[in-house]
């Protein structure tokens, strides 16, 4: 047995363990604390040592929290010493009426783990009600014609105490003409019987005063009295007699008020005006719930009945004729029980949030169902409303347990509604609901991602410094530092130490700055590795591999090949034979440009000539032909050109494609465009000669070498796409 309250040593404990299931992987045994301790202690008396009993030690009780989960607060838990505390007045007949049994259940909270404990406290009765009597005095009529051994019931007593303490015997004044019979009740009270012990005589005494004390066997025995007034009147043969000395009756709760319960049925032999019969309640101060036709003997329900208050009622009924005599009969009766009363979900230590690791099992709050019917009518089911990662887990009587059962990610849902349904077993059944919301915490478990898979970017060369080159975005669905992103580069095909004189990236931003100006030539592609990382713990992080495309501007001049300039830097000079016909290759200007695409491809231009009519260069291919045959003029004078070799304009200020198969695609439009014009030039060049051959040599001398004198060419160049198209003997024509 535990400890008592206080210094009397009352309250007893008595630890009994019930196994039940915690969760789906493992089991727990729940303790169920027991104490017994009187009614009325003082508030702050100690009931027992909780902490003590639950195996708790005194440094666990900050973090444990321990705490009383209870709709009414009869009962405190100390924080310092974890003693179970009185903290309102503890009436046993308020709590508990007239229940052999009095206890108080109750749930005891721990937190750090969630854990719940039931306490039941069972209430012991004292002896501190006195039997009282309805009224302090009785009146009672006998007529001196009244045999000996008839009975009259007088009044009762009441006494709110129970067992040995509740009303137990009644005494009567001694009195040579009454003695007194005890009888019981239906429900276990007692009442008296006066019983006529010898016949009464009005001339010899009128009346007779009684004292009728009534007392409990409580320690000290407690008592009341009430006086007795016996009127003696004169004769009359024959009192009423009652068709039944009790009336025993049902009646459901609900029923409606004005119905007849039951109609009471009295006889008189007699006749005249003693023979006339009127009923009435001996205790009509406290029937508030009937009404008694003093005529007809009907009992009327007056009020509206709730079996939840009262459960049957003990009615005293009196039928006196006219002459003044007296018969009494008892009518009980029993209220039904109906499911009038919806159940009640109340929820107890419900968290603001749980967290989405939560593992499967974890127990998340308690709840409690109350229903104030009985029997069929007051069992319960609950039940977990929709499709939730929740379930609901019987924990004791009325008790319930709500605990995760799947896997919750506050990226899909962030909260939950919990409905939970309480349906009764009465016909035809009711049932309520009560719904909670739970917000679901977050934690760090999903990496950053990069809204694309991978990055290239164009980068024209001759960038300025410190510009801007593209941006990376990459997005984390946690919450605060679980869901912001840094970016950072973490590997390249560059050299290390090289890679920071080239690039860097805004951490916050994602955007990649160049920290240098890039040369096409020098380097055309590099790759980078970039990071994006959270900052929860641990962080979690992603990589994507960004491809940087060094596109070319016209920034090199063209340098010539051949012919070279002499070391004094004399040009070179070239023999023509006199017998030179019109296209005849003089020699050949191999130039090359350092850029590339559109920016290495070259054209050839005669810039200064002394006979600006002898000589043509190919638009494309350099290559220096005779333009008409050598005259006789021609043949002493020699001939001195400059030659001007220029790029084609610059295209790389255009807007550089994003896509290298629309660039490939370019280049053949052009290369066929090209092609085309060169196959037109051919077939006018064909026509031509053929016209030549068929027409009058007068008309074409212009054609042959040497017949005219206008500097005309006469053959167009052949051109060839691209710098070097062609190997050429460098070496001089003689």
């Amino acid at each position: 047995m535990g400890s008592g309250a206080g210094k009397s040593g009352w309250a007893e404990r008595r630890p009994v363990l019930f196994p039940f299931l915690l969760s789906l992987f493992c089991l727990a045994l729940s303790e169920q604390i027991h104490y017994r301790i009187p009614e009325e202690m003082p508030e702050g008396s100690v009931v027992g040592n909780l902490a003590k009993d639950l195996r708790l030690s005194v440094h666990e009780l900050p973090t444990r929290k321990l705490r009383v989960s209870s709709e009414k607060p009869y009962f405190t838990v100390s924080a310092e010493s974890g003693e179970l505390l009185v903290s309102s007045r503890l009436d046993r007949e308020q709590i508990c009426g007239k229940k052999s049994a009095c206890a108080l259940e109750f749930e005891v909270v721990a937190e750090n783990p969630l854990n719940f404990y039931h306490v039941n406290v069972e209430i012991e009765d004292v002896n501190d009600h006195t039997p009282k009597f309805s009224q302090n005095a009785f009146e009672l009529q006998i007529s001196e014609s009244t045999k000996s051994g008839a009975r009259f019931i007088v009044g009762s007593a009441h006494d709110a105490d129970i067992g040995t303490n509740s009303l137990q015997n009644y005494q009567l004044s001694p009195d040579d003409h009454f003695s007194l019979v005890i009888k019981e009740k239906l429900d276990g009270s007692k009442y008296p019987e006066l019983v006529l012990m010898t016949p009464l005589d009005r001339e010899e005494q009128k009346s007779y005063h009684l004292t009728l004390t009534a007392l409990d066997f409580g320690d000290p025995p407690l008592s009341s009295a009430a006086q007795i007034q016996v009127l003696v009147t004169d004769a009359n043969d024959n009192p009423p007699v009652f068709s039944q000395e009790l009336y025993r009756v049902e009646l459901p709760e609900n029923v409606l008020p004005g119905t007849t319960v039951l109609r009471v049925m009295a006889t008189d032999q007699d006749d005249g005006v003693n023979a006339e019969i009127t009923f009435s309640f001996t205790e009509a101060g406290q029937i508030t719930q009937f009404d008694l036709n003093s005529n007809t003997g009907e009992i009327i329900i007056l009020n509206t009945l709730d079996f939840e208050e009262v459960k049957e009622y003990s009615i005293v009924l009196e039928a006196k004729d006219g002459g003044g005599m007296i018969a009494q009969c008892t009518v009980e009766i029993e209220v039904l029980d109906i499911n009038d009363n919806a159940p009640e979900v109340v929820f107890q230590s419900l968290p603001d949030f749980i967290m989405e690791d939560t593992k499967l099992g974890t127990h998340i709050a308690l709840l409690k169902i109350r229903d104030k019917d009985s029997g069929h009518n007051g069992e319960v089911i609950c039940k977990l409303e929709g499709d939730v990662p929740f379930k609901v887990l019987t924990s004791s009587r009325n008790t319930y347990k709500l605990v995760t059962d799947g896997v919750l990610d506050r990226e899909q849902t962030p909260g939950y509604n919990i409905t939970i349904t309480a349906t009764d077993k009465g016909k035809p059944p009711l049932s309520s609901s009560s719904s909670i919301t739970l917000h679901i915490g977050d934690v760090n478990d999903n990496m950053p991602v990069f809204e694309r898979a991978s990055y290239m970017v164009h980068v024209a060369e001759n960038n300025p410094p410190g510009a801007s080159i593209t941006q990376v975005s990459a997005s984390d669905p946690d919450l605060g530092p679980n869901g912001h992103v840094s970016y950072s580069i973490v590997a390249s095909d560059l050299e290390p130490r090289a890679l920071s004189s080239y690039v860097s990236v805004n951490p916050q931003s994602g955007v990649v700055f160049a920290q240098r100006a890039f040369d096409h030539e020098q380097l055309r592609v590099f790759e980078l590795t970039l990071q994006a990382r959270d900052h929860g713990s641990p962080a979690l992080s992603s990589n994507v591999s960004l491809r940087v495309l060094v596109g070319d501007r016209n920034d090199n001049a063209p340098r010539v090949l051949y012919p070279a300039l002499g070391p004094d830097g004399s040009a070179l000079f070239d023999t023509v034979p006199r017998a030179a016909q019109p296209g005849y290759l003089v020699t050949k200007v191999v130039a090359v440009d350092a850029d590339s695409g559109h920016n290495a491809w070259l054209s050839y231009h005669v810039l200064q000539a002394s006979e600006p009519g002898l000589f043509s260069v190919g638009l494309r291919t350099g290559e220096v032909r005779t333009a008409r045959a050598l005259g006789d003029r021609d043949a002493a004078a020699s001939a001195c050109w400059s030659l001007l070799q220029e790029a084609l304009p610059d295209l790389s200020d255009r807007p550089s494609p994003s896509d290298p198969q629309a660039e490939l695609q370019f280049y053949l439009v052009v290369a066929l465009a090209l092609i085309s014009v060169l196959f037109l030039l051919a077939v006018i060049l064909a026509v031509a000669l053929h016209l030549r051959r068929s027409s009058s040599p007068a008309a074409w001398g212009c054609f042959k070498p040497g017949l005219c004198v206008k500097s005309e060419p006469g053959v167009l160049p052949n051109y060839s796409e691209g710098t070097l198209p062609y190997s050429y003997n460098l070496s001089p024509y003689s």
